[in-house]
């Protein structure tokens, strides 16, 4: 998810080449990020089992999502558009917000329901006796 996500965001930034590595490509960073991604993600998510209230962990969960998502796209932003030119910090927030929210929002949502599927589908379907 972290990959279409990133892609949907960033994709005009695809192009451009980066600060921090010459050679790579808008794609291996995708990759590397989709890695990262999921591997830090699943060890806090696992973390939060803790957390018997459905809606205060989902919301949870939504929230660390969102913030990784933000926090990668600015990353690339920053290395891939703003370091070649003269953005101030208040302007690169805006530009990576203004590209992030549609897909990181809609994703986002997608990927908690998916997580939590069986127990949404659990909770709308009648218990027989």
């Amino acid at each position: 998810m972290t990959c279409i996500e990133t892609y949907w965001s960033m994709r005009q930034l695809a192009d451009n080449m980066s600060s921090g590595c010459l050679s790579c490509s808008f794609l291996e960073d995708v990759v590397i990020i989709s890695f990262l991604t999921s591997i830090l993600l699943s060890v806090i998510f696992s973390l939060l089992f803790f957390i018997k209230r459905f809606f205060l962990k989902t919301v949870i969960q939504l929230l660390l999502l969102i913030i990784m998502w933000l926090f990668w796209n600015y990353s690339i932003f920053v290395d891939r558009e703003s370091s070649w030119s003269t953005y101030d910090t208040k302007s690169e927030i805006y530009y990576t917000i203004s590209m992030s929210i549609f897909p990181v929002s809609l994703l986002g949502c997608f990927c908690i329901l998916l997580l939590h599927y069986k127990k949404i589908k659990a909770g709308f379907i009648p218990h027989q006796k």
